[in-house]
């Protein structure tokens, strides 16, 4: 983000902690829309340079600034969205939204250990799970501004139209829309503790190298997709079938190299897993639970998404 000092100036802007306020908001808007950290952050440092790029006058203008980031922030989204769906063509392999550390709601590390910022967190909720932001990625770029922006942070269909570029009518049905896939795609919701069981008796079930306790804990249909980016090795197709992503993974678990160990860690907001080589994460493990089995496995290895898992 650009300084708080206005062209030309050489003193604080003294509306600066009421602009930097929104930067939270943002980023949390933004990685909504993207499912990417790393272009939620460029998406808001480039809102925050348009702001700065304007004289102290055209911001005096502004009635609500945060209105006025807000909206320029999803318009750019927007624009990022159109041109990501090119790029995800060319993409190899399975492209998976970036995953949130545990624990912590941090956005973006601090070496050193340094203390993170308030306004670089993200908020931990059903609208961030993984199952989520994979519906979200099924969904046309306006589809999922309209729903995002009114049913996630209840910005109304007129201030969603001005946006979107459609009539307040038009976004209504974009959400509606939205909505349903939603809902089509979702099962019944297990409690967190339950799914958190269930994932432990899969790692140790796995380490175990025991297929048929594996086979026990995933749903028939279940589905496994990995992401490399072409950057590491991975299975590039996803693995269809409870007893074939069993077979898979008691295959990963023969190849599993001595120095690696896997943590029950919190992948965006709820029960996952994380393969450690020395230290360092190499691998996040996200689950779909529905009633008593896993319906989904997303495997994230592309180093370039698990940089906030690696980072001091």
């Amino acid at each position: 983000m650009t300084t708080g000092y206005g062209p030309g100036e050489g003193r604080a802007d003294p509306g600066l902690n009421a602009i930097v306020s929104e930067r939270r908001q943002l980023i949390n808007l933004a990685y909504r829309l993207l499912g990417s950290l790393a272009e939620a952050e460029d998406v808001v440092q480039e809102t925050y340079a348009r702001w700065y790029a304007m004289s102290r006058e055209q911001q005096g203008a502004i009635a609500s600034p945060g209105a006025w980031l807000t909206r320029v922030a999803s318009r750019i989204c927007l624009d990022v969205l159109g041109s990501a769906r090119a790029r995800r063509e060319r993409y190899v392999g399975e492209w998976i939204p970036e995953p949130l550390p545990e624990r912590t709601e941090w956005i973006s590390g601090r070496p050193g250990g340094a203390t993170v910022d308030p306004a670089d967190r993200v908020t931990l909720d059903e609208s961030v799970n993984m199952a989520f932001l994979v519906v979200l990625e099924s969904m046309t770029p306006a589809e999922r501004v309209a729903f995002i922006l009114h049913d996630v942070f209840c910005h109304s269909f007129a201030e969603v139209a001005e946006i979107v570029g459609r009539t307040p009518a038009a976004c209504r049905q974009l959400a509606s829309s939205a909505r349903r896939r939603i809902r089509e795609s979702q099962g019944p919701a297990s409690p967190t503790t339950q799914q958190a069981g269930i994932v432990r008796d899969f790692k140790q079930a796995w380490e175990a190298k025991d297929i048929d306790a594996l086979i026990g804990l995933l749903d028939p249909d279940a589905t496994a997709i990995a992401d490399g980016g072409g950057l590491v090795t991975t299975f590039l197709r996803p693995i269809e079938g409870g007893e074939q992503v069993a077979r898979a993974w008691i295959e990963i678990a023969n190849r599993r190299p001595g120095n690696m160990t896997f943590l029950e860690r919190t992948v965006n907001g709820q029960p996952g897993l994380v393969a450690q080589q020395d230290g360092v994460t190499v691998t996040v493990f996200a689950f779909e639970v529905t009633g008593e089995r896993i319906k989904r496995i997303w495997v994230v290895r592309n180093p370039e998404k698990l940089r906030r898992w690696t980072m001091g």
